[in-house]
């Protein structure tokens, strides 16, 4: 599914699409919507870059048991 914005939209928030879209993406993680892997993915960004942005901003990193399992499996499969 996409979602469509409109440009009176994208020119109202004064942002460009990617800082609106990055945006959504922070409102999202923010509210537990959706995990760390997932926003990174969402912004092609590496993990620890979206960390990074993450603190840059001051906001909290939800880092739970299932992620981490996650994280665990991806190094392991990664050698």
């Amino acid at each position: 599914m996409s979602l469509l914005i409109s440009d009176d939209l994208i020119r109202a928030s004064g942002l460009s699409e990617r800082e609106l879209f990055l945006e959504i993406v922070l409102m999202l993680f923010r509210q537990d919507k959706i995990s760390l892997g997932k926003a990174s993915e969402l912004m092609g960004m590496h993990r620890m870059q979206f960390q990074k942005l993450l603190d840059d901003r001051g906001i909290c990193l939800h880092y739970d048991v299932a992620e981490f399992q996650e994280d665990l499996k991806m190094l392991q499969e990664m050698g």
